[in-house]
Protein backbone atom coordinates (compact mmCIF):
# COMPACT_ATOMS: atom_id res chain seq x y z
CA UNK A 1 0.00 0.00 0.00
CA UNK A 2 1.26 3.56 -1.07
CA UNK A 3 1.94 5.81 1.74
CA UNK A 4 1.10 9.83 0.86
CA UNK A 5 4.06 10.18 3.96
CA UNK A 6 7.12 11.59 2.61
CA UNK A 7 10.28 9.27 4.03
CA UNK A 8 12.26 11.57 6.71
CA UNK A 9 15.72 11.45 8.98
CA UNK A 10 14.06 10.02 12.62
CA UNK A 11 13.57 13.32 15.18
CA UNK A 12 16.46 12.99 17.63
CA UNK A 13 14.20 15.33 20.27
CA UNK A 14 11.83 11.09 20.31
CA UNK A 15 14.51 9.54 21.34
CA UNK A 16 15.12 11.05 24.67
CA UNK A 17 11.13 11.57 24.54
CA UNK A 18 9.22 9.49 27.48
CA UNK A 19 5.69 8.42 27.05
CA UNK A 20 3.18 11.19 29.47
CA UNK A 21 -0.36 10.47 28.59
CA UNK A 22 -2.79 10.61 26.09
CA UNK A 23 -5.55 13.55 26.27
CA UNK A 24 -9.41 12.78 25.17
CA UNK A 25 -11.83 15.77 24.76
CA UNK A 26 -15.69 14.85 26.39
CA UNK A 27 -18.41 16.96 27.09
CA UNK A 28 -19.42 14.40 30.19
CA UNK A 29 -18.33 15.46 33.37
CA UNK A 30 -15.36 13.30 34.89
CA UNK A 31 -14.84 12.27 38.20
CA UNK A 32 -11.87 14.22 40.13
CA UNK A 33 -12.13 17.00 37.61
CA UNK A 34 -9.60 19.83 38.08
CA UNK A 35 -10.43 24.01 36.63
CA UNK A 36 -7.64 25.43 34.53
CA UNK A 37 -8.45 29.10 34.33
CA UNK A 38 -5.83 29.85 31.68
CA UNK A 39 -7.42 28.09 29.16
CA UNK A 40 -10.83 27.75 30.53
CA UNK A 41 -11.01 23.81 30.63
CA UNK A 42 -11.53 20.59 33.12
CA UNK A 43 -9.04 18.40 33.36
CA UNK A 44 -8.52 14.70 34.93
CA UNK A 45 -5.28 13.68 36.20
CA UNK A 46 -3.66 10.69 33.87
CA UNK A 47 -1.88 9.39 36.99
CA UNK A 48 -5.91 8.48 38.33
CA UNK A 49 -6.24 6.33 35.36
CA UNK A 50 -4.85 2.69 34.42
CA UNK A 51 -3.85 3.81 31.02
CA UNK A 52 -2.92 7.28 31.57
CA UNK A 53 -5.89 8.96 30.30
CA UNK A 54 -6.16 12.90 31.01
CA UNK A 55 -10.10 14.01 30.15
CA UNK A 56 -10.57 17.68 28.72
CA UNK A 57 -13.82 19.45 29.20
CA UNK A 58 -13.93 22.93 27.57
CA UNK A 59 -15.69 25.65 28.71
CA UNK A 60 -18.09 27.20 26.53
CA UNK A 61 -15.84 30.28 26.66
CA UNK A 62 -12.80 28.49 26.39
CA UNK A 63 -9.70 30.45 24.12
CA UNK A 64 -8.67 27.13 23.09
CA UNK A 65 -9.52 26.65 19.44
CA UNK A 66 -8.96 23.76 16.22
CA UNK A 67 -7.58 21.12 16.21
CA UNK A 68 -6.88 21.35 20.11
CA UNK A 69 -10.44 21.49 21.15
CA UNK A 70 -11.52 19.08 19.21
CA UNK A 71 -8.83 16.00 18.66
CA UNK A 72 -7.39 13.93 21.39
CA UNK A 73 -3.64 14.01 21.60
CA UNK A 74 -0.61 12.19 22.97
CA UNK A 75 1.53 13.68 25.46
CA UNK A 76 5.40 12.86 25.70
CA UNK A 77 7.98 14.50 28.73
CA UNK A 78 10.91 16.09 26.64
CA UNK A 79 13.89 17.87 27.70
CA UNK A 80 13.76 20.96 26.60
CA UNK A 81 9.86 21.81 24.63
CA UNK A 82 11.82 24.72 23.06
CA UNK A 83 14.10 22.81 20.92
CA UNK A 84 11.43 19.98 20.78
CA UNK A 85 8.81 22.64 18.78
CA UNK A 86 11.62 22.76 16.31
CA UNK A 87 10.17 21.71 12.63
CA UNK A 88 6.57 20.70 13.82
CA UNK A 89 3.67 23.42 13.18
CA UNK A 90 3.03 24.51 16.57
CA UNK A 91 -0.18 24.70 17.55
CA UNK A 92 0.36 26.26 21.24
CA UNK A 93 3.21 27.99 21.27
CA UNK A 94 5.34 26.89 25.08
CA UNK A 95 3.06 28.06 27.87
CA UNK A 96 2.39 27.21 31.87
CA UNK A 97 -0.89 25.49 32.62
CA UNK A 98 -0.65 25.68 36.23
CA UNK A 99 1.97 27.18 38.86
CA UNK A 100 1.29 24.61 41.06
CA UNK A 101 1.79 22.01 38.13
CA UNK A 102 4.51 19.41 38.52
CA UNK A 103 5.55 20.73 35.04
CA UNK A 104 7.29 24.08 34.40
CA UNK A 105 6.30 24.22 30.44
CA UNK A 106 3.97 22.65 27.64
CA UNK A 107 3.90 23.08 24.02
CA UNK A 108 1.39 21.72 21.14
CA UNK A 109 2.13 20.54 18.13
CA UNK A 110 1.21 18.60 14.65
CA UNK A 111 2.81 15.64 13.57
CA UNK A 112 1.76 14.02 10.81
CA UNK A 113 -1.98 15.12 11.38
CA UNK A 114 -1.84 14.01 14.77
CA UNK A 115 -1.54 16.67 17.95
CA UNK A 116 1.68 15.99 20.54
CA UNK A 117 2.00 17.56 23.35
CA UNK A 118 5.67 18.10 24.42
CA UNK A 119 5.68 18.67 28.71
CA UNK A 120 8.76 19.77 30.02
CA UNK A 121 9.19 18.71 33.75
CA UNK A 122 10.83 20.54 36.49
CA UNK A 123 12.33 17.52 37.61
CA UNK A 124 12.72 14.50 35.01
CA UNK A 125 11.69 11.74 37.60
CA UNK A 126 8.42 13.78 38.72
CA UNK A 127 5.01 12.32 39.00
CA UNK A 128 3.28 15.45 38.89
CA UNK A 129 0.27 17.27 38.03
CA UNK A 130 -2.67 19.68 39.13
Amino acid sequence: MASDRQEREPVNQFQRARFDHIGVVTAERQPGESWVEATRVWVTSPRAHPFNVEFLRFADDTPVTGSLRTEPHVAYRVDDVESAIVGHAVLAEPFQPAPDAGFLTVAFVEVDGAVVEFMQYRDPDEEGWF
